[in-house]
Formats: structure tokens, sequence, C-alpha cells
């Protein structure tokens, strides 16, 4: 059998899981939306049914001080949590079990009134100072805790998850970097611990011996005056002696700055810190953060570093991810890229969340596969990310389709990003596709433009050709000393020591990414280089960065003022502005340019001239639509459709392109 370490049954004590990868905690948006328990049952449904032994929901309040946000998923009474016997039943029909995490936010919670905390400490990245919790708001807020994992019980949940990492209220209370309490409740660790304890010690007395309870314990705070090492053996003994069955590891606080789970943080990172408290403990630990294929989850169980390994945004690109490894079908997996777009950067937008790779995650009840009941001859034009993903949609509901790609090879703009460093997993949605082409019998035409003769012989026309590169329109941009992005990137001409980036969205960061970084960062080397201690010497294991200085002087440069990558993704932009930073790229905002010639990029800057005496001038001034094949097979009265960036430049945007795609295929 493939994976023989995944696969093999683990002895819980209260239950044995032949499959240990477990679906980690994620919130989707649909515990708000109406209707939404009937949407998350056909979302978990499909996960069990394809060989998830063991769920973790996304986080649900114990009260309305404990939201994430107004009026998100509460657990406070038997009315709530009727609601969830839909989604329990779904998972317990298809021989799956399923936990419900209890999050309180703490100093988190993104309301004006509700945010409480061990003391009055206001998180650098909430608006909003929390309330310090009385003696008797700490004794009713474990109530809460309590009272939600019994009426948990009561909705059929097989256990809860208790949420103590990630910088929430449990986390909160643990760490002298939140909790400056001088009475019972603060001060000493055992004082700072107490809080955790009482509730899994209470949890267990009132849900029984059978109840599955996981406590998630932070094991790497990231932050000053996090826990240290000390504190975290002693912490994870007495979870244990309090009567939590499993551990799971939490990685860094949602303030710290750190990356933990974004695309650039190597696959299973964060396991050396599970494996060194595996050495600790009786019961199984759970590994997290960025494990994201069967191959990594297999390697870290046959090394012993963890007993379980979680994956949540994996799930959400691909909900076979178990039954295809079980067949050892791996290469049909749709891999998380670690992108973040329309998972978690939906949920901090108050969105439901979905996957750039798959638009079928989260629409299980609305986006279904259907044969087409009249199959047609079908052309695809341009194989990038929207071609790719209508190809194979039309072909899985039965049409006869060909696939136009003017280049050697498919993938469009998910070619630069491949080679962007800290991007390469979008090398797996290629292989994907290549696969799935494969599958589904697309004929794929590499070399080939789509003509408007060769058009004439289909029924109906995609035309997904895409975009080309901008010019920026600056006298002078004929000079030898300019290049585009696809030029640097894509064609690998020389750039010389000294770049100047004009433009600063997402593909002049790509650029500079790609002109100061090294590729493939191992994981020693991507800890030193944003200040994770492996030695854990430091509280939090933070110490000081040591990044890599960049080769080269480089300016990125942005006509508008302020915030450099501004429109960057909520949750990742901040890493791409960090990672810059410490490769000293120069960021300059405000800027006009005035001309190109042998002396450098001439410019201003506050109404001051400035000259740019630099060796190469990449161009990243945005994209325009290539769409004239359209216009042509319009005027020939075929029926034609156009999608992805061919439809809209704008910003390169991934997530659009292929749900367009997709909603396509299912459609014509």
């Amino acid at each position: 059998m493939p994976y023989p370490h995944i696969f093999r049954p683990l002895d819980l004590g209260f239950t044995t899981l032949k499959n240990r990868i477990v679906m980690g905690s994620m919130h989707t948006g649909l515990e708000e939306e109406k209707n939404g328990y009937e949407k998350l049952a056909a979302f978990y449904r499909e996960r069990a049914k394809n060989g998830v032994a063991l769920i973790i929901t996304g986080g649900v309040a114990p009260s309305w001080q404990g939201w994430t946000s107004p009026f998100s998923a509460t657990m406070s009474n038997s009315r709530e949590a009727a609601k969830h016997r839909v989604v329990t039943k779904a998972v317990h029909e298809e021989s799956g079990k399923i936990c419900m995490q209890i999050l309180h936010a703490g100093r988190y919670n993104y309301t004006p009134f509700g945010a409480f905390a061990p003391s009055a400490i206001k998180s650098p990245i909430h608006r909003f100072k929390p309330w310090a919790l009385s003696r008797r708001g700490i004794l009713s807020t474990i109530n809460d805790f309590v009272r939600c994992a019994k009426l948990a019980q009561e909705a059929g949940y097989d256990g809860v998850e208790i949420m103590g990492s990630e910088g929430y209220l449990i986390n909160e209370f643990i760490c002298r970097h939140t909790n400056h309490r001088t009475d019972e409740w603060g001060g000493s660790f055992e004082n700072r611990i107490r809080f955790p304890l009482e509730i899994i010690r209470r949890t267990r007395e009132a849900c029984g011996n059978t109840f599955i309870i996981i406590f998630r314990q932070s094991l790497l705070d990231l932050v000053d005056d996090g826990s240290n090492w000390e504190e975290v053996v002693l912490l994870a003994k007495a979870v244990e002696a309090a009567g939590a069955n499993i551990i799971n590891s939490g990685i860094g606080w949602h303030e710290a700055r750190v990356p933990t789970i974004a695309t650039n943080v190597p696959r299973g990172a964060f396991t050396w810190v599970t494996q060194k408290l595996k050495r600790e403990v009786n019961i199984p630990l759970i590994a997290t953060n960025r494990i994201n294929m069967p191959e990594t989850a297999e390697q870290i169980l046959a090394e012993g570093q963890a007993d379980l390994i979680s994956m949540a945004r994996p799930f959400l690109a691909d909900a076979a991810l178990v039954k295809k490894a079980m067949e050892n079908r791996s290469d049909e997996i749709n891999t998380c890229i670690g992108c973040n777009q329309a998972c978690l950067d939906h949920t901090f937008s108050r969105k439901t969340a979905t996957c750039i790779v798959n638009p079928f995650a989260c629409r299980e009840t609305e986006m279904t596969i259907i044969p087409a009941t009249d199959t047609k001859k079908v052309a695809v034009a341009g194989a990038g990310p929207a071609g790719l993903s209508c190809a194979i949609t039309l072909a899985q509901r039965g049409h006869e389709v060909h696939l136009f790609e003017v280049g050697n090879e498919i993938g469009g703009q998910f070619n630069i990003a491949k080679e962007i460093p800290g991007k390469e997993e979008f090398r797996e949605t290629l292989r994907y596709y290549t696969k799935q082409l494969e599958l589904q019998r697309v004929q794929l035409h590499l070399n080939t433009a789509l003509t408007t003769e060769i058009a004439d012989k289909f029924d109906e026309i995609v035309v997904a050709t895409g975009v080309v590169a901008r010019k920026a329109g600056i006298p002078g941009e004929t000079h030898p000393a300019v290049l585009s992005y696809t030029d640097v990137v894509l064609h690998k001409k020389p750039v010389g020591k000294s770049v100047a980036i004009i433009g600063a969205g997402g593909i002049g960061f790509d650029v500079a990414a790609f002109l100061s970084s090294e590729p493939n960062a191992d994981i020693p080397e991507f800890m030193k280089e944003w200040g994770v201690d492996m030695s854990y010497r430091h509280p939090g294991a933070k110490t000081k960065p040591q990044p890599t200085p960049a080769e080269r002087e480089i300016f990125m440069l942005q006509r508008s003022e302020g915030k450099m990558g501004a429109r960057l993704g909520k949750t990742t932009g901040w890493i791409h502005r960090s990672s810059l930073k410490m490769k000293k790229v120069k960021m300059i905002s405000g800027v006009s340019y005035r001309h190109i010639d042998d002396e450098g990029l001439h410019i201003m800057v506050n109404g001051k001239p400035h000259t740019l005496q630099v060796d190469t001038i990449v161009v990243c001034a945005g994209q325009v639509s290539r769409n004239q094949l359209f216009e042509e097979i319009q005027k020939m009265g075929k029926k034609a459709h156009l999608i992805g960036g061919a439809a809209e430049a704008g910003e390169l945007d991934a997530k659009r392109a292929i749900a367009e795609g997709t909603q396509l295929g299912l459609t014509v």
C-alpha cells in the first residue's frame, strides 16, 4: 500500500483512526450564511466521503464575547446547537468523525464593544483596546467553554478542539506578553496556565471519557515575551494530565511577523517543534502548517515527527486528497499552493471562502458537473489558467475539446509565477492540469494558434488568449537597458547589478523577489532569515532576522502615493513587503517619470528631479488584454466566449480566471 504510515491504524484510546491525515480547522464563512449549515454539511460530507477520518471545524465562539467579528458563529444554547446536527449527520453517514473547534477571540475580537482579554493590552493588528476580564468574568468564560463543549456533544460532534494558540484568548492568558495580571490568574506560569487547564478538566467532567478533547497548543508564539520551551513542555504535560486526548500544534500568533502558512514557507517547516515535544508527552501530537501533499505527510510520520497530520487548505484545493493518496494517484491531486487569495483573504474580508485552484470548494450545493445533453465540438484558445480550467470542465461534461496554445507549454501567467522564489508551488497546479488534460482526453495543440479558419470547424469557441505586457509610455523606453517583466522572468535576459522596477503591483513585487532572492530556501535558512530560533533559547522562539543580502541594488517605483503593494493579498501583502525590505529593496512612491537615456532613469519625486543611474530598467506597468481573435470570430457569426485576462487585464487575477473558466465550462 502506498504511504504505509498515513494509513497505518492509530489507537488513540477512545478510537482507532485508519487515516492519520486530519482535516484541520478552517473557517469558511458558510457558518454565517443563510442556510449555511446545509452548505457546510455538503462541504464536509464530500471530504468524509473521500476518506478523511477526522474533521475539525472552523472556530465557533462560546459566547458573543468570543466573536471574531460581529455575529460570527456561536454555540451558546440548544437552538444554536440544533443547526449543527445536519453537519454531524452528514459526516457520520460517511463513516467519519468530526470535532468542533471552540474559539474565543479574546483581544482579536473585531467588534468595538466585545474584546476581552486577561489584561487591557491592545493588539498591534487590532483597532480596539480590549477590556480586562474580571475574576467573575474569567469564571463565567470558563463556564461558556464548558457549556459550548456540552452543546457540541448534544449536536452530535465526536469531540471538540479547544483553541489555545494563535494569540486568541487562552493563549493570551498563557503568555506574559499579554497577561500582566497580579491575581491568581496571572504572574507565575502556574497561575497563567490555570485558565486552559480548568477548561479542559471541566470539559472532561461534563462530557465524559469517550468524548474527544483536542487542545491546540501554541508550540511557537513567535512574539516577544512568548512562552519559553520549558513552559511549553510543562503546559503540554499538564494538558495531558487534565484530560486532553490529543495536542495539535499551534504555530505563531496572528500578529507575529513570521510567515507560517504562506506559499514562501517551506513544506513541513514547523514539524521540528512537534517532534521536539513528542519526546515529552504520551498523548498523540498533530503536526501542521504547510503540509500539502501525501509524500510530505508520509515522511513526517515515517520519521516519527508526529502521530497525526493536519491539513486544512489542502482539502479546499482537493476534497479527494486522501482517496487519491490511498489509490496511489497523488499526481492527480489538485495541490494547495498556499496563496491565501480565496481562503484566508476571503475569511478576513467576511466573504465565503473557496479556493483559487478549486472554485467548487464551499460551493458544493451550487456548482456540480452535470453531463451535457447536447455534446459539442469546442475550441479553446489559450492554455493559461482560464483556458485550462474551462477545457477540463468542458471535457468532464462530455464535450469534445481542443485546446490551442501558441507557446510550447501550458500555463500562461503561471509560468511566470512558478519562477518566483517562494512561489514554486505553482508548478504543482500545472502538473495537475497536465494530468487532467490527459485523463479528460482534451486534445492539446501546442505551438499552434487558433485561427479563424480552424475556428470555423467548431461549434463554439472559447477565447482565453490572456494578456501582453503594457508599455510604460516613457520617452526613451526603447533604450537597450529597458526590459519587460517577461524578458526578465521567462526569457532570462541578463540583468545588471543595479535595477529600477517601474510598477509596484503584484508583478513588480514578483520581479523584485526574483532579482533579490534565491529559490527553494531550506527550512534552517528560512528560519534564520525570518528570525525563528530553532534552538528555542529565546522566549517565543523569536530572535533577530538574518536575511541573506541581495546581490543587486534594486529600486521599486510607483506613481501613486502611499503604501507600496496596497492591493496585494490581505494576509500575504505584509510578507512580500517585509521580505523586500529585508533585502534592502528601496521603495519609492509618488514618482513621475521623465525619460530614459544612457545616464539612467530620470524621475521626479516630491517635485524634485532625480536620476537613478541603474544598469537595467524593468517595466512592470500592467497588462493589456489580447482579444483580437474574439472580435474576428464574432464577425464570422460563430458563438464565442471571452474569459480570463483576455476579457479583463487589470491586475493579473488567477482566482477570477480559473473561476470564469470553470463556470463557463459548466454552462456550455
